[in-house]
């Protein structure tokens, strides 16, 4: 692949100083059938019960424009797509999802709870479909304004665990959920790279226990995340 222009993707982002971020950006990270949808769900619950003002999302997702994208990568008619326009489509749903809605929302103080943001990207594209990792780097940088999460909760279960999950699942997988199992051993040792990057961002949590056990073990990371948050 052609080196990126890095002076062309620059025009378009901005400062993240122009932003008074008063919330708090969780995010969760894992491959298919991790878990990360319930346990999102319930810290989101969660959180309201301590008086929290708490706004969930998805990616790709979360925005009338994004949720469009998000039909078109995710649609298994599309099996043509190129990895490259994949992760273009991915950066556009992003950039969209968080200059008109995760940034006002964290300006306006609330904590906001990602179903998976950019640290998916480097995992899928990057590490699954070996695309340049430098060039996602910056383009993520570029389609989340600089935005990075307070706390990354990462739900990692074999690939195994997560392929008995999904045929559990009523619904019908999505294309990148019906990809072979080496795609997925893939993205997962990708997140576990990422994880060992960014140690004090990105906590890594067995997800192979059931829903209860692992949803404690997510509520003792944001409870510490917080108290942490709310010293002085």
């Amino acid at each position: 692949m052609e080196p990126y222009t890095t002076s062309l993707f620059s025009l378009v982002a901005f400062d993240l100083e122009d932003w008074d971020m008063a919330g708090l950006f969780i995010t969760f990270e894992g491959i298919d059938f991790c878990g990360k949808t319930t346990q999102a769900r319930r810290l989101v619950s969660y959180l309201k019960r301590k008086g929290y003002n708490v706004l969930l999302v998805r990616e790709p997702g979360g925005d009338r424009i994004a949720e469009k994208i998000r039909r078109i990568l995710l649609s298994k008619k599309n099996s043509e797509m190129t990895d490259l326009t994949e992760l273009l489509l991915y950066e556009a749903a992003r950039s969209q999802l968080t200059e008109r809605t995760i940034l006002p929302a964290l300006e306006e103080g609330k904590v906001v709870v990602c179903d998976r943001y950019s640290d998916s990207t480097l995992a899928y594209q990057g590490y699954g479909r070996g695309l340049d990792k430098k060039m996602i780097k910056h383009l993520n940088s570029v389609s989340t304004s600089g935005l990075s999460p307070d706390l990354t909760i990462l739900l990692d279960v074999p690939v195994k665990t997560s392929q008995e999950r999904g045929k559990k699942e009523k619904r019908k997988k999505d294309r990148l959920e019906k990809e072979g199992g080496q795609f997925h051993q893939r993205i997962r040792e990708g997140f576990k790279v990422i994880a060992r990057q960014n140690r004090r961002r990105i906590k890594v949590i067995d997800g192979t226990g059931n829903i209860d056990n692992t949803w404690l073990k997510v509520r003792r990371v944001v409870d510490y995340f917080l108290s942490k948050s709310d010293s002085p």
